[in-house]
């Protein structure tokens, strides 16, 4: 009798500019190096700490990473990305935002990994109860290895209103999935004003982390219903992937693609067209952090003294 073992992978979004935290990092460091490549804390850029997390639950040579192409003229990145292993490293020409920054080191997965259990990390997030949190992410893929129609957000427990975040309303259960504790989407909602994102946390609203399980074939079968252009395009490039083409044909694409938002360019239709098939995973007794503004990262540095002793374990304070 042959036991089947789920292929997992993991794709790391690294190709943003972090626009916001360039006066910053310039203050820091005197350069204009991306954010995910910084050493905010410790001896790791987030970068590295997400490479580290997300290797908890899958292998190096199965975790692939997008950046671009400007990226690699600062000599960080490419010291941090010189150890990762062979055509994991994915280098757009230029950043078109989330929606193409997942495709196209999708298209290089699925040439690889068809019938894989994918984990989208974001590599800008602070999170100090690593391995709570993963193992949210194992029961996402649990999930998604019964059910492969499903595609399984992670949303956290608030603990305050962020305005500057996205929410995810949960509905109700799903009965035959009640044990793995996901709920239905009921709505999207970007960045709201903090009246509404209070509103939200009292209705049981989660800070969408936007960190995502889903199967290769049925996140590019809704790509393919929701963003028809934006699916024929990638799909010119996975033809291409591996051949002496691929460069050419991607530059070509690049060209003419117009920028796409994850969230709203591809989530919330997804939650129009298919609502069965998208699910939240609520995850709670977890410090999470979204470090997309000064504001935010100036918060936890000046009240690591507070957080608990397994974050001081994991990180050292740097003090500039």
């Amino acid at each position: 009798m042959t036991i089947y073992t789920p292929v997992r992978c993991g794709i790391v979004l690294a190709a943003g500019e972090g626009k916001r935290l360039k006066p910053l990092i310039h203050r820091l460091r005197g350069d204009a190096l991306p954010k995910q490549y910084v050493n905010f804390l410790g001896a790791r850029s987030m970068l590295e700490h997400t490479f580290r997390r997300a290797e908890k639950l899958i292998s190096p040579k199965r975790l692939f990473t997008v950046v671009s192409k400007g990226h690699l003229s600062h000599a960080e990145p490419r010291r941090q990305l010189s150890s990762r292993t062979g055509g994991t490293v994915v280098v757009q020409p230029k950043n078109k935002e989330t929606g193409p920054g997942l495709l196209l080191p999708l298209m290089h997965l699925c040439k690889r990994y068809a019938d894989s259990t994918v984990v989208i990390f974001p590599s800008d997030h602070f999170i100090v109860e690593e391995n709570l949190f993963m193992s949210h992410v194992e029961r996402a893929c649990h999930l998604v290895e019964r059910d492969p129609s499903r595609l399984v957000l992670l949303g956290v427990e608030p603990n305050e209103p962020e305005p500057e975040y996205g929410y995810i309303l949960p509905g109700g259960e799903v009965d035959n999935l009640a044990p793995f504790g996901v709920r239905k989407v009921l709505r999207f909602v970007e960045k709201p004003e903090t009246r509404i994102a209070r509103e939200l946390i009292m209705g049981g609203g989660l800070w969408n982390t936007m960190v995502m399980v889903f199967k290769v074939k049925t996140f590019l079968k809704l790509v393919r219903r929701v963003a028809p252009a934006l699916y024929r395009s990638f799909e010119r490039i996975g033809k291409a992937v591996g051949s002496r083409r691929e460069r050419e044909v991607v530059g070509k694409v690049y060209r003419h693609l117009e920028s796409v938002n994850f969230s709203r360019g591809l989530m919330e239709p997804f939650a129009l067209e298919q609502p069965s098939a998208l699910l939240v995973l609520p995850v709670r007794g977890v410090y999470w952090s979204d470090w997309g503004s000064e504001q935010r990262i100036m918060s936890v540095l000046q009240n690591a003294r507070d957080l608990k002793r397994n974050w001081k374990e994991q990180y050292v304070i740097i003090r500039n």
